[in-house]
Protein backbone atom coordinates (compact mmCIF):
# COMPACT_ATOMS: atom_id res chain seq x y z
CA UNK A 1 0.00 0.00 0.00
CA UNK A 2 1.25 3.49 -0.78
CA UNK A 3 0.04 7.02 -0.27
CA UNK A 4 -2.16 7.11 -3.33
CA UNK A 5 -3.99 3.77 -3.21
CA UNK A 6 -6.75 2.35 -1.06
CA UNK A 7 -6.14 -1.08 0.57
CA UNK A 8 -6.54 -4.07 -1.77
CA UNK A 9 -6.56 -1.82 -4.85
CA UNK A 10 -4.26 -1.92 -7.82
CA UNK A 11 -1.57 0.78 -7.39
CA UNK A 12 -2.40 4.04 -9.08
CA UNK A 13 -0.03 6.48 -10.78
CA UNK A 14 2.01 8.58 -8.40
CA UNK A 15 0.16 11.77 -9.40
CA UNK A 16 -2.98 10.38 -7.76
CA UNK A 17 -5.16 10.65 -10.85
CA UNK A 18 -8.85 10.32 -10.06
CA UNK A 19 -8.36 11.03 -6.36
CA UNK A 20 -10.31 13.90 -4.79
CA UNK A 21 -8.14 16.69 -3.36
CA UNK A 22 -7.00 16.22 0.23
CA UNK A 23 -9.08 19.18 1.43
CA UNK A 24 -12.22 17.52 0.01
CA UNK A 25 -11.37 14.08 1.45
CA UNK A 26 -10.78 15.57 4.89
CA UNK A 27 -13.99 17.58 5.02
CA UNK A 28 -15.59 16.92 8.44
CA UNK A 29 -18.67 14.70 8.43
CA UNK A 30 -20.08 15.68 11.84
CA UNK A 31 -20.14 18.60 14.23
CA UNK A 32 -17.60 16.89 16.49
CA UNK A 33 -15.08 16.71 13.65
CA UNK A 34 -15.19 20.47 12.99
CA UNK A 35 -12.11 22.21 14.34
CA UNK A 36 -12.51 25.73 15.75
CA UNK A 37 -15.59 27.98 15.75
CA UNK A 38 -16.33 27.12 19.40
CA UNK A 39 -17.92 30.57 19.79
CA UNK A 40 -20.89 29.35 17.70
CA UNK A 41 -20.53 25.55 17.83
CA UNK A 42 -19.70 25.01 21.49
CA UNK A 43 -21.92 22.58 23.42
CA UNK A 44 -24.04 25.36 24.89
CA UNK A 45 -24.21 27.62 21.83
CA UNK A 46 -27.38 28.48 19.93
CA UNK A 47 -26.33 27.20 16.51
CA UNK A 48 -25.21 23.80 17.78
CA UNK A 49 -28.39 23.38 19.83
CA UNK A 50 -30.52 24.28 16.80
CA UNK A 51 -28.67 21.81 14.56
CA UNK A 52 -28.83 18.93 17.04
CA UNK A 53 -32.51 19.60 17.80
CA UNK A 54 -33.28 19.75 14.06
CA UNK A 55 -34.66 23.25 14.46
CA UNK A 56 -32.35 24.96 12.01
CA UNK A 57 -33.70 27.97 10.13
CA UNK A 58 -32.19 30.01 7.29
CA UNK A 59 -28.76 31.33 8.17
CA UNK A 60 -25.97 33.44 6.68
CA UNK A 61 -22.42 32.26 7.42
CA UNK A 62 -19.99 35.16 7.26
CA UNK A 63 -16.25 34.70 7.50
CA UNK A 64 -12.86 34.57 5.71
CA UNK A 65 -11.88 31.91 3.14
CA UNK A 66 -11.08 28.44 4.44
CA UNK A 67 -12.74 28.86 7.84
CA UNK A 68 -15.33 26.13 7.25
CA UNK A 69 -18.48 27.77 5.87
CA UNK A 70 -19.12 25.09 3.21
CA UNK A 71 -18.17 22.32 5.62
CA UNK A 72 -20.63 23.57 8.21
CA UNK A 73 -23.43 23.77 5.64
CA UNK A 74 -22.85 20.14 4.57
CA UNK A 75 -22.65 18.93 8.17
CA UNK A 76 -25.93 20.68 8.94
CA UNK A 77 -27.57 18.87 6.02
CA UNK A 78 -26.26 15.49 7.20
CA UNK A 79 -27.05 16.08 10.88
CA UNK A 80 -30.60 17.23 10.20
CA UNK A 81 -31.24 14.65 7.44
CA UNK A 82 -32.28 17.31 4.93
CA UNK A 83 -31.96 17.18 1.18
CA UNK A 84 -28.93 19.23 0.16
CA UNK A 85 -28.55 21.36 -2.96
CA UNK A 86 -25.80 23.81 -3.64
CA UNK A 87 -25.02 26.58 -6.09
CA UNK A 88 -22.84 29.67 -6.26
CA UNK A 89 -23.30 33.38 -6.61
CA UNK A 90 -20.71 33.20 -9.39
CA UNK A 91 -22.47 30.55 -11.49
CA UNK A 92 -26.21 30.81 -10.89
CA UNK A 93 -28.56 33.20 -12.66
CA UNK A 94 -32.28 33.79 -12.04
CA UNK A 95 -33.30 30.92 -14.33
CA UNK A 96 -31.03 28.43 -12.54
CA UNK A 97 -32.24 29.68 -9.16
CA UNK A 98 -35.92 29.32 -10.10
CA UNK A 99 -35.34 25.76 -11.32
CA UNK A 100 -33.67 24.79 -8.02
CA UNK A 101 -36.30 26.57 -5.92
CA UNK A 102 -39.30 25.13 -7.77
CA UNK A 103 -37.73 21.67 -7.65
CA UNK A 104 -37.25 22.03 -3.89
CA UNK A 105 -40.86 23.13 -3.45
CA UNK A 106 -42.06 20.12 -5.45
CA UNK A 107 -39.79 17.78 -3.48
CA UNK A 108 -41.25 19.00 -0.20
CA UNK A 109 -44.80 18.38 -1.42
CA UNK A 110 -44.03 14.93 -2.79
CA UNK A 111 -41.52 13.63 -0.24
CA UNK A 112 -42.25 15.77 2.80
CA UNK A 113 -38.54 16.57 3.10
CA UNK A 114 -37.15 20.10 3.27
CA UNK A 115 -34.20 21.14 1.14
CA UNK A 116 -31.17 22.99 2.40
CA UNK A 117 -30.04 25.30 -0.38
CA UNK A 118 -26.43 26.28 0.11
CA UNK A 119 -25.36 29.33 -1.88
CA UNK A 120 -21.64 30.04 -1.81
CA UNK A 121 -20.57 33.66 -2.35
CA UNK A 122 -24.15 34.82 -1.99
CA UNK A 123 -22.94 38.43 -1.88
CA UNK A 124 -22.37 38.18 -5.65
CA UNK A 125 -26.11 37.92 -6.30
CA UNK A 126 -27.68 41.21 -7.35
CA UNK A 127 -30.89 42.51 -5.75
CA UNK A 128 -33.14 40.77 -8.28
CA UNK A 129 -31.48 37.41 -7.70
CA UNK A 130 -31.69 37.81 -3.93
CA UNK A 131 -35.36 38.81 -4.18
CA UNK A 132 -36.13 35.55 -6.01
CA UNK A 133 -35.20 33.66 -2.84
CA UNK A 134 -37.53 35.56 -0.51
CA UNK A 135 -40.90 33.80 -1.05
CA UNK A 136 -39.32 30.33 -0.90
CA UNK A 137 -37.49 31.20 2.32
CA UNK A 138 -40.62 32.76 3.80
CA UNK A 139 -42.83 29.77 2.89
CA UNK A 140 -40.34 27.27 4.25
CA UNK A 141 -39.86 25.56 0.89
CA UNK A 142 -36.11 25.85 1.42
CA UNK A 143 -33.78 26.44 4.31
CA UNK A 144 -31.23 28.89 2.97
CA UNK A 145 -27.61 28.73 4.03
CA UNK A 146 -25.68 31.56 2.44
CA UNK A 147 -21.90 31.85 2.70
CA UNK A 148 -20.05 35.09 2.20
CA UNK A 149 -16.68 36.65 2.89
CA UNK A 150 -18.32 40.10 2.79
CA UNK A 151 -20.26 41.82 5.55
CA UNK A 152 -23.86 40.67 4.97
CA UNK A 153 -25.27 43.91 6.37
CA UNK A 154 -23.71 45.71 3.40
CA UNK A 155 -23.92 43.12 0.62
CA UNK A 156 -27.15 41.21 1.27
CA UNK A 157 -30.65 42.70 1.05
CA UNK A 158 -32.27 43.74 4.30
CA UNK A 159 -35.38 41.52 3.70
CA UNK A 160 -33.16 38.45 3.26
CA UNK A 161 -31.06 39.36 6.30
CA UNK A 162 -34.18 39.82 8.42
CA UNK A 163 -35.37 36.29 7.50
CA UNK A 164 -32.02 34.73 8.38
CA UNK A 165 -29.80 34.41 11.39
CA UNK A 166 -26.26 35.67 10.81
CA UNK A 167 -23.30 33.79 12.26
CA UNK A 168 -19.76 35.08 11.91
CA UNK A 169 -17.03 32.47 11.57
CA UNK A 170 -13.45 33.26 12.49
CA UNK A 171 -10.13 32.42 10.86
CA UNK A 172 -8.72 29.25 12.34
CA UNK A 173 -5.94 29.68 14.86
CA UNK A 174 -2.50 28.28 14.10
CA UNK A 175 -3.13 25.58 16.71
CA UNK A 176 -6.35 24.59 14.93
CA UNK A 177 -4.59 24.49 11.55
CA UNK A 178 -1.90 22.21 12.97
CA UNK A 179 -4.61 19.93 14.38
CA UNK A 180 -6.23 19.75 10.92
CA UNK A 181 -2.87 18.94 9.29
CA UNK A 182 -1.99 16.23 11.82
CA UNK A 183 -5.41 14.67 11.34
CA UNK A 184 -4.96 14.72 7.55
CA UNK A 185 -1.60 12.94 7.78
CA UNK A 186 -2.99 10.04 9.84
CA UNK A 187 -6.64 9.62 8.82
CA UNK A 188 -7.55 6.87 6.30
CA UNK A 189 -9.37 9.33 4.01
CA UNK A 190 -6.29 11.51 4.08
CA UNK A 191 -2.64 10.48 3.86
CA UNK A 192 -3.07 7.20 5.78
CA UNK A 193 -0.10 7.67 8.09
CA UNK A 194 2.30 7.57 5.15
CA UNK A 195 3.40 11.19 5.56
CA UNK A 196 5.18 12.87 8.45
CA UNK A 197 6.14 16.53 8.82
CA UNK A 198 8.60 18.30 11.05
CA UNK A 199 7.26 20.48 13.83
CA UNK A 200 8.88 23.64 12.45
CA UNK A 201 7.48 22.82 9.01
CA UNK A 202 3.93 22.53 10.36
CA UNK A 203 4.38 25.72 12.37
CA UNK A 204 5.47 27.57 9.22
CA UNK A 205 2.57 26.20 7.18
CA UNK A 206 0.05 27.14 9.86
CA UNK A 207 1.47 30.65 10.09
CA UNK A 208 1.55 31.48 6.38
CA UNK A 209 -1.89 30.04 5.59
CA UNK A 210 -3.53 32.87 7.56
CA UNK A 211 -6.24 30.76 9.17
CA UNK A 212 -7.26 29.10 5.87
CA UNK A 213 -7.53 25.33 6.40
CA UNK A 214 -8.12 24.61 2.71
CA UNK A 215 -4.93 26.43 1.72
CA UNK A 216 -2.96 24.54 4.38
CA UNK A 217 -4.27 21.15 3.24
CA UNK A 218 -3.59 21.94 -0.41
CA UNK A 219 0.00 22.90 0.44
CA UNK A 220 0.49 19.75 2.50
CA UNK A 221 -0.81 17.63 -0.37
CA UNK A 222 1.49 19.32 -2.89
CA UNK A 223 4.46 18.76 -0.59
CA UNK A 224 3.52 15.09 -0.14
CA UNK A 225 2.98 14.50 -3.85
CA UNK A 226 6.28 16.06 -4.88
CA UNK A 227 8.60 14.64 -2.21
CA UNK A 228 10.14 11.18 -2.82
CA UNK A 229 9.48 8.62 -0.05
CA UNK A 230 12.27 7.49 2.23
CA UNK A 231 13.63 3.97 2.62
CA UNK A 232 10.72 3.13 4.91
CA UNK A 233 8.25 4.00 2.14
CA UNK A 234 6.96 7.04 3.97
CA UNK A 235 7.24 10.69 2.91
CA UNK A 236 9.12 12.80 5.45
CA UNK A 237 8.51 16.52 5.01
CA UNK A 238 10.97 19.03 6.40
CA UNK A 239 10.54 22.77 6.60
CA UNK A 240 12.31 23.07 3.24
CA UNK A 241 9.72 20.96 1.37
CA UNK A 242 6.87 22.84 3.03
CA UNK A 243 8.41 26.22 2.16
CA UNK A 244 8.58 25.06 -1.45
CA UNK A 245 4.96 23.89 -1.41
CA UNK A 246 3.62 27.29 -0.34
CA UNK A 247 6.32 29.31 -2.11
CA UNK A 248 7.01 31.29 1.05
CA UNK A 249 10.28 31.24 2.95
CA UNK A 250 10.05 30.93 6.71
CA UNK A 251 11.45 33.83 8.68
CA UNK A 252 12.65 33.73 12.26
CA UNK A 253 9.59 35.02 14.05
CA UNK A 254 7.98 33.48 17.11
CA UNK A 255 4.64 35.11 17.77
CA UNK A 256 4.86 35.17 21.55
CA UNK A 257 8.58 35.12 22.29
CA UNK A 258 11.76 37.15 21.72
CA UNK A 259 11.62 37.55 17.94
CA UNK A 260 8.10 38.96 18.09
CA UNK A 261 9.00 41.54 20.73
CA UNK A 262 12.37 42.35 19.17
CA UNK A 263 10.83 43.01 15.76
CA UNK A 264 8.00 45.23 16.97
CA UNK A 265 10.55 47.07 19.13
CA UNK A 266 12.77 47.69 16.10
CA UNK A 267 9.71 48.83 14.12
CA UNK A 268 8.57 51.34 16.74
CA UNK A 269 12.09 52.66 17.36
CA UNK A 270 12.65 53.11 13.62
CA UNK A 271 9.46 55.18 13.28
CA UNK A 272 10.37 57.17 16.40
CA UNK A 273 13.86 57.65 14.97
CA UNK A 274 12.46 59.07 11.69
CA UNK A 275 13.85 56.28 9.48
CA UNK A 276 11.01 55.29 7.09
CA UNK A 277 13.19 52.76 5.22
CA UNK A 278 14.03 50.76 8.34
CA UNK A 279 10.44 51.04 9.56
CA UNK A 280 9.03 49.64 6.30
CA UNK A 281 11.50 46.74 6.37
CA UNK A 282 10.46 45.70 9.89
CA UNK A 283 6.82 46.17 8.87
CA UNK A 284 7.39 43.85 5.89
CA UNK A 285 9.02 41.23 8.11
CA UNK A 286 6.04 41.23 10.47
CA UNK A 287 3.50 41.05 7.63
CA UNK A 288 5.39 38.24 5.88
CA UNK A 289 5.66 36.27 9.12
CA UNK A 290 1.89 36.48 9.62
CA UNK A 291 1.72 39.04 12.41
CA UNK A 292 -1.81 40.23 13.21
CA UNK A 293 -2.16 43.49 11.22
CA UNK A 294 -4.49 44.86 13.90
CA UNK A 295 -1.68 44.55 16.43
CA UNK A 296 0.61 46.58 14.17
CA UNK A 297 -2.10 49.20 13.61
CA UNK A 298 -2.76 49.55 17.35
CA UNK A 299 0.93 50.14 18.01
CA UNK A 300 0.97 52.88 15.37
CA UNK A 301 -1.97 54.60 17.08
CA UNK A 302 -0.09 54.56 20.40
CA UNK A 303 3.08 55.87 18.73
CA UNK A 304 1.18 58.70 17.04
CA UNK A 305 0.35 60.16 20.46
CA UNK A 306 3.42 59.07 22.39
CA UNK A 307 6.15 60.10 19.96
CA UNK A 308 4.55 62.65 17.62
CA UNK A 309 1.72 64.18 19.59
CA UNK A 310 0.96 67.80 18.85
CA UNK A 311 4.03 68.22 16.67
CA UNK A 312 1.73 66.81 13.96
CA UNK A 313 -1.82 66.19 15.23
CA UNK A 314 -2.73 64.69 11.85
CA UNK A 315 -0.56 61.69 12.73
CA UNK A 316 -3.11 60.39 15.22
CA UNK A 317 -5.96 60.91 12.76
CA UNK A 318 -4.06 59.00 10.08
CA UNK A 319 -3.12 56.18 12.46
CA UNK A 320 -6.70 55.71 13.67
CA UNK A 321 -7.95 55.79 10.06
CA UNK A 322 -5.35 53.15 9.14
CA UNK A 323 -6.47 50.92 12.00
CA UNK A 324 -10.11 51.18 10.88
CA UNK A 325 -9.18 50.61 7.23
CA UNK A 326 -7.15 47.48 8.03
CA UNK A 327 -10.06 46.11 10.04
CA UNK A 328 -12.46 46.83 7.17
CA UNK A 329 -10.45 45.66 4.14
CA UNK A 330 -8.26 42.99 5.72
CA UNK A 331 -5.10 41.56 4.20
CA UNK A 332 -3.25 41.52 1.85
CA UNK A 333 -4.52 44.97 0.77
CA UNK A 334 -4.16 46.25 4.33
CA UNK A 335 -0.38 46.15 3.92
CA UNK A 336 -0.64 49.27 1.72
CA UNK A 337 -2.51 51.21 4.39
CA UNK A 338 -0.04 50.11 7.07
CA UNK A 339 2.85 51.22 4.86
CA UNK A 340 1.25 54.63 4.29
CA UNK A 341 0.72 55.18 8.02
CA UNK A 342 4.21 53.91 8.88
CA UNK A 343 6.04 56.15 6.40
CA UNK A 344 3.96 59.22 7.31
CA UNK A 345 4.58 58.80 11.03
CA UNK A 346 8.28 58.09 10.48
CA UNK A 347 8.64 61.36 8.52
CA UNK A 348 6.50 63.47 10.87
CA UNK A 349 8.05 65.92 13.37
CA UNK A 350 8.42 64.29 16.76
CA UNK A 351 7.42 65.33 20.27
CA UNK A 352 6.77 63.33 23.42
CA UNK A 353 5.60 66.38 25.38
CA UNK A 354 2.00 65.15 25.76
CA UNK A 355 3.26 61.75 26.96
CA UNK A 356 5.62 63.33 29.48
CA UNK A 357 2.88 65.71 30.67
CA UNK A 358 0.32 63.04 31.56
CA UNK A 359 2.87 60.78 33.27
CA UNK A 360 4.17 63.70 35.33
CA UNK A 361 0.65 64.67 36.39
CA UNK A 362 -0.26 61.07 37.18
CA UNK A 363 2.86 60.80 39.31
CA UNK A 364 1.81 63.84 41.33
CA UNK A 365 -1.74 62.53 41.78
CA UNK A 366 -0.43 59.13 42.89
CA UNK A 367 2.35 60.27 45.19
CA UNK A 368 1.40 63.76 46.34
CA UNK A 369 -1.44 65.50 48.10
CA UNK A 370 -4.60 65.67 46.01
CA UNK A 371 -5.18 69.31 45.14
CA UNK A 372 -8.61 70.77 45.90
CA UNK A 373 -10.72 72.19 43.07
CA UNK A 374 -10.75 76.03 43.39
CA UNK A 375 -14.14 77.15 44.66
CA UNK A 376 -14.89 79.31 41.64
CA UNK A 377 -14.43 76.26 39.36
CA UNK A 378 -16.70 73.97 41.32
CA UNK A 379 -20.16 73.02 40.11
CA UNK A 380 -22.41 75.27 42.12
CA UNK A 381 -23.91 77.09 43.69
CA UNK A 382 -22.67 75.79 47.08
CA UNK A 383 -22.90 77.35 50.54
CA UNK A 384 -19.12 77.80 50.80
CA UNK A 385 -18.57 78.82 47.17
CA UNK A 386 -16.66 81.94 48.26
CA UNK A 387 -16.55 85.46 46.87
CA UNK A 388 -14.34 84.78 43.83
CA UNK A 389 -16.61 84.47 40.80
CA UNK A 390 -15.89 82.25 37.83
CA UNK A 391 -14.83 84.28 34.78
CA UNK A 392 -16.17 83.08 31.44
CA UNK A 393 -13.15 82.80 29.12
CA UNK A 394 -15.06 83.80 25.97
CA UNK A 395 -16.00 87.15 27.51
CA UNK A 396 -12.34 88.21 27.68
CA UNK A 397 -10.16 89.74 25.02
CA UNK A 398 -8.97 87.06 22.58
CA UNK A 399 -11.22 84.65 24.52
CA UNK A 400 -8.86 84.66 27.49
CA UNK A 401 -9.17 85.74 31.15
CA UNK A 402 -6.56 85.60 33.89
CA UNK A 403 -7.81 83.38 36.69
CA UNK A 404 -6.56 80.43 38.72
CA UNK A 405 -7.44 76.97 37.37
CA UNK A 406 -5.25 74.92 39.73
CA UNK A 407 -3.56 75.87 43.02
CA UNK A 408 -0.01 75.13 41.86
CA UNK A 409 2.59 76.75 39.64
CA UNK A 410 3.97 73.42 38.40
CA UNK A 411 4.33 73.08 34.63
CA UNK A 412 3.32 69.72 33.15
CA UNK A 413 3.04 70.36 29.42
CA UNK A 414 6.18 71.84 27.88
CA UNK A 415 5.68 72.03 24.09
CA UNK A 416 8.70 71.79 21.85
CA UNK A 417 9.74 73.80 18.79
CA UNK A 418 8.81 70.83 16.56
CA UNK A 419 6.18 71.15 13.86
CA UNK A 420 2.76 72.41 14.89
CA UNK A 421 3.78 72.24 18.55
CA UNK A 422 5.88 75.35 18.01
CA UNK A 423 2.65 77.22 17.28
CA UNK A 424 1.16 75.81 20.49
CA UNK A 425 4.28 76.87 22.40
CA UNK A 426 3.94 80.46 21.20
CA UNK A 427 0.28 80.50 22.26
CA UNK A 428 1.17 79.29 25.74
CA UNK A 429 3.91 81.92 26.01
CA UNK A 430 1.32 84.60 25.13
CA UNK A 431 -1.18 83.34 27.72
CA UNK A 432 1.56 83.04 30.34
CA UNK A 433 2.60 86.63 29.68
CA UNK A 434 -0.97 87.71 30.49
CA UNK A 435 -0.91 85.58 33.63
CA UNK A 436 2.54 86.98 34.43
CA UNK A 437 3.72 83.42 34.81
CA UNK A 438 7.29 82.55 33.92
CA UNK A 439 7.43 80.29 30.84
CA UNK A 440 9.95 77.43 31.19
CA UNK A 441 12.80 77.08 28.74
CA UNK A 442 11.77 75.15 25.64
CA UNK A 443 13.60 72.46 23.68
CA UNK A 444 15.34 73.61 20.54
Amino acid sequence: MDLFTEPSETPQPRAGAGTAPLAARMRPQSLNEIVGQDHILGSDKLLRRAIEADRISSIILYGPPGCGKTTLAEVIAKTTNRRFKRTSGVLANVAILRKILEGSSHWKKMKGQETILFIDEIHRFNKAQQDVLLPYVENGDIILIGATTHNPFFFINTPLNSRSQIFQLQSLTEEAIIEVLNRAMTAPPGLKGLVTASEDGLDHLAAVCDGDARRALNALEIAALTTPPGEDGRVHLTQHEIEESVQMKAVAYDHDEDEHYDTISAFIKSVRGSDPNAAVYWLAKMIYAGEDPRFIARRLVILASEDIGNADPRGLTLAVSAMQAVEFIGMPEGRITLSQATTYLACAPKSNAAYVAIDSALGDVKNGRTLPVPKHLQSGPKPDQGDTPYKYAHSGENHFVDQEYIPTEKIYYVPTHQGYEDTIRKRIEYWDSLRKRKTPNQDS
